[in-house]
């Protein structure tokens, strides 16, 4: 099934040399438009052409062909987006790292991949990379792909090579079905598999969520997550098509974000995971939190209970939006739809997209009924690398989430499909605990996991990140208040800071599952 194009906009497949072609064909009708923005320095769609060429010369004077894998290990800024589109310009393939990532976590992917040579942005960085047996790995400055910070062993200064190319690279015959992004997931149930994704998925995401947000050239967007997430990418695309600017923080600041926001004139936005709460529980300004030109917020999780005081605080529309990184965008709420605020519906599926909902018999599920979300149409990943893992089940991709369709065709989360915990014969999902949780002022984030239990199977544990002091006990009684006895929590243990994935979302996978390490209900009722 192919997409069908969003009302009123066209496609850009018609221009030769997939990503790399269409930053090339902007540059000669649009040079002079800023497209990014980072630490107050402004980059035309003409300068990062001009880098993005220079830089593919480089490559490829290191021996980097076509097909070829190159892992980029880089903090935020300018010089990611030049580096993905570099390599996107070769036919070559990018494999996103996270700078935070340690020996097991790189020797992983960097195993699974193949990747040859690495551009690293820190000396920390390309220290790792060498350890691994790279051969090949260059020093980039992340803010804006100049040159090297500082030399590090063996590594080249790949920032000063491109300083001195001539940036008139042999562009081969690259196409938008070929591979650009080995993009490996998040990693919250165990080890990152690489989803393979062409120069057409990322057209496709990007062209989706212009016609969602409704884009025209006085908009201004920003991204606040790391570029070795799918979300800036996807960004960086969509500004290139539509001709704005992209605004790019360094990293995500629940204090900081606002002010950038209304200092860079910012129109539209994405937020996820836990980011829409932590914005919510910063002090409220009166003066200051609607003076801002947002006319619209996309997000993914927010809170049904926080929904309408999210809007009101602001002043604009907060919009959800469904999908993976395997799937791309599945559903969204228009911005017009006003009958969703506080529903937690996430919206029917975009053009191109089905969705339906299936019990655990593979039969279709009516509305209202709770079972497996799958779905199928583009943009969709080609397939997980290294992997014989079928893709699609019955012609549907899993998207391993449970939910239900109400009467008004919007689909609604449930929770993960392996994140519900079965407490003797009940099934809780974890995520309406965590929204109760986060409720409580004195609460800055939750997370709810199944512990062991010999009587009921599973029990439910949550971890709690304060705000201020509160005692667990309270936070206890404040759930039972709110839901069915069997979902109260039994321990409860208080944590500093939780581990995060890329895409702002808790680390489950890192906590630990013992029952033990807190509070526990039952000690304290015998």
């Amino acid at each position: 099934m192919t997409a069908a194009p969003p009302s009123g906009r066209s496609r850009a497949e018609h221009v030769a040399g997939g990503l790399g072609g269409l930053l090339r064909a902007r540059a000669e009708t649009a040079g002079d438009r800023v497209l990014f923005r980072f630490a107050g320095v402004e980059t035309t769609v003409a300068q990062v052409e001009d880098r993005a060429n220079r830089l593919a010369e480089v490559l490829a004077g290191h021996g980097v062909r076509r097909g070829d894998r190159v892992a980029v290990m880089l903090t935020n800024g300018v010089g990611f987006p030049v580096a993905w589109l570099a390599i996107a310009k070769l036919g070559a393939v990018i494999v996103p790292l996270n700078p935070g990532y340690r020996s097991a976590d790189l020797a992983h992917i960097v195993g699974d991949s193949g990747a040859g040579l690495a551009l690293a942005g820190s000396a920390a960085a390309a220290k790792s990379l060498l350890a691994l047996g790279f051969g090949e790995v260059g020093l980039l400055d992340p803010s804006d792909a100049g040159p090297a910070p500082e030399p590090v062993g063996a590594a080249f200064d790949a920032g000063a090579e491109l300083a001195a190319a001539s940036g008139v690279p042999d562009l081969p015959g690259v196409g938008w079905d070929d591979l650009v992004n080995l993009q490996y997931t998040s990693g919250t149930t165990g080890f990152p598999k690489g989803c393979m994704l062409t120069h057409r998925y990322w057209l496709h995401l990007a062209e989706l969520a212009a016609d969602v947000a409704a884009v025209t050239r006085d908009d201004v967007d920003l991204t606040a997550q790391p570029f070795y997430y799918m979300d800036p990418q996807w960004n960086t695309v969509l500004c290139l098509l539509t001709g704005i600017p992209l605004v790019i923080l360094p990293r995500f600041s629940a204090s900081g974000f606002w002010p950038s926001v209304r200092d860079h004139g910012v129109t539209f936005f994405y937020v996820l995971g836990t980011m829409p709460l932590l914005l919510l529980k910063q002090p409220p300004d009166p003066e200051l939190d609607r003076a801002h030109r947002v006319r619209l917020v996309l997000c993914s999780g927010i809170t049904p209970a926080v929904h309408a005081a999210i809007e009101e605080r602001w002043g604009a529309p907060w919009r959800e939006a469904y999908g993976s990184t395997e799937a791309g965008v599945v559903l969204t709420v228009r911005p017009e739809d006003t009958a969703c605020v506080g529903t937690g519906a996430m919206g029917r599926p975009v053009p191109g997209k089905q969705a339906k909902v299936v019990r655990e018999d593979g039969a279709d599920a009516a509305d209202g009924e709770v079972g497996e979300i799958v779905v199928r149409g583009e943009p969709m990943l080609t397939g997980y690398w290294n992997r014989d893992e079928p893709l699609l089940r019955d012609g549907w991709y899993p998207m391993g989430d449970l939910g239900y369709r109400d009467a008004r065709g919007h689909y609604h989360l449930v929770g993960r499909l392996k994140e519900m915990i079965r407490r003797g014969g009940e099934n809780i999902a974890a995520v309406e605990v965590e929204a109760v949780l986060t409720g409580h002022p004195a609460v800055r984030a939750a997370a709810v996991v199944p512990v062991p239990d010999e009587l009921l199977g599973e029990e439910v544990k949550a971890f709690v990140q304060a705000a201020e002091p509160v005692e667990p006990h309270e936070l206890v009684a404040y759930v039972r208040a709110r839901l069915a006895d069997f979902k109260t929590p039994r321990y409860v243990e208080f944590v500093e800071a939780f581990p995060m994935t890329p895409s702002e979302r808790i680390a489950k996978h890192l906590l630990p599952t013992a029952p033990g390490g807190g509070y526990d209900l039952r000690e304290e009722t015998r």
